[in-house]
């Protein structure tokens, strides 16, 4: 979908990869400015999320290096970056002035805290942008400290995706005017952004600042329930049919406790009972009762698990390319087979770039 699309993304960690990583999984030609020596403490040198890049390794710090980054960002539609604010400025790859040598470029700035306010020069990671932008506030049982979700409402939902958004948003108008754009993409902004489909449910009454009140927080048929495995299973048959169904299936119908479904002051009854009875199965156990219902009821699988699930196996939404389990790209689109691009090693394009670069009259 993006062939002809060249984004320049400099080095750096969690979201700006992965919006990198999406835009190659879409098409776009990604080069990724990677800094001298090893890969990040994190990733180490098979980076997936460079899956589908080019590589050039580039000091930054040597005029020469920052000359080359300064002319290969000449040549694309959108540059990542996602360092603090006014980094970029310091090393002289700012907006101005790569918008002075390319007016079409879409400049993605990937932050947690956002280009302005009071924040934006401190540091922080993903819980605590989700934790000040209200996401995090109903993410665990009433009287529990809220869990730490796994980078997924921040980092990549909050963060990489609005990024990616920005830019594909940036690059259609940039098409239409001929003029780039900054995208200021914070995790503060997206995360809170993403919390409008529970806020919704505000006017109705189904959303309450009390933890565990709330329509989607507290019931008991929306939650998961440990089984005697140890594994888990997942519940959530919100519509009155499908709860109908899932008391069905576990031999509940027509039981008085479970009559009202969404009265709060009988949920913690209601909840004690089910994980009683789930507890005393398997997970295995459980998946075969609701196999094929409209329950809303599902196992809770690891990665690995997930592989061989008969529907995701289907779909083939797990791959293990390169010796690496990682998901396919999506979304998928009609007549495109959704395959991972391979992990370059770093720097491996520096060369071939280097001539392009030359033979433009560019260095």
């Amino acid at each position: 979908m993006l062939n002809g699309i060249r984004v320049i993304e400099i080095e750096g960690l969690g979201p700006g990869p992965f919006a990198g990583m999406m835009l190659a999984d879409l098409g776009a030609e990604v080069i990724v400015v990677h800094r001298p020596g090893a890969g990040n403490a994190v990733a180490g040198d098979l980076n997936l999320l460079d899956r589908g890049k080019k590589s050039i390794t580039l000091d930054l710090k040597d005029d020469g290096d920052l000359a080359t980054a300064r002319a290969l960002i000449s040549t694309a539609d959108a540059l990542i970056e996602g360092f603090r604010p006014g980094v970029m400025e310091r090393l002289g790859l700012g907006p101005e002035e790569c918008r002075a040598d390319n007016a079409r470029l879409v400049y993605g700035r990937m932050t947690g805290w956002g280009q302005t306010g009071p924040r934006a020069q401190t540091a922080g990671h993903d819980l605590n942008y989700i934790a000040t932008s209200g996401a995090l506030w109903y993410a665990s049982p009433p009287g529990a400290a809220p869990l730490t979700p796994p980078t997924l409402v921040g980092d990549v939902g909050g963060g990489a995706l609005y990024l990616v958004a920005g830019i594909l948003a940036g690059v259609l108008n940039a098409a239409r005017t001929g003029q780039g754009t900054v995208v200021d993409a914070a995790i503060v902004d997206g995360s809170a952004h993403m919390m409008a489909l529970l806020m919704s449910m505000a006017p109705s009454g189904n959303l309450s600042e009390a933890r565990g009140q709330s329509l989607l927080d507290g019931p008991h048929w929306c939650r998961s329930y440990a089984c005697a495995c140890g594994g888990y299973i997942s519940v959530q048959c919100l519509e009155p049919k499908f709860y109908a169904t899932f008391l069905e299936r576990m031999g509940l119908a027509g039981d008085p406790v479970f009559a009202t479904q969404n009265d709060p002051t009988q949920w913690p009854v209601q909840t004690k009972m089910l994980a009683a009875l789930f507890a005393s199965q398997s997970r295995a156990h459980w998946a075969a009762v609701f196999a094929g219902s409209d329950a809303c009821v599902a196992p809770v699988l690891s990665p690995q698990e997930a592989a061989h699930d008969p529907h995701m196996a289907a779909r083939q939404t797990w791959t293990a390319d390169q010796g690496i389990q990682q998901p396919a790209p999506a979304p998928r689109f009609d007549g495109h087979a959704p395959r991972p691009g391979a992990v370059p090693e770093r720097g491996a394009d520096g060369d071939a770039l280097r001539r392009e670069l030359a033979a433009r009259g560019l260095v």
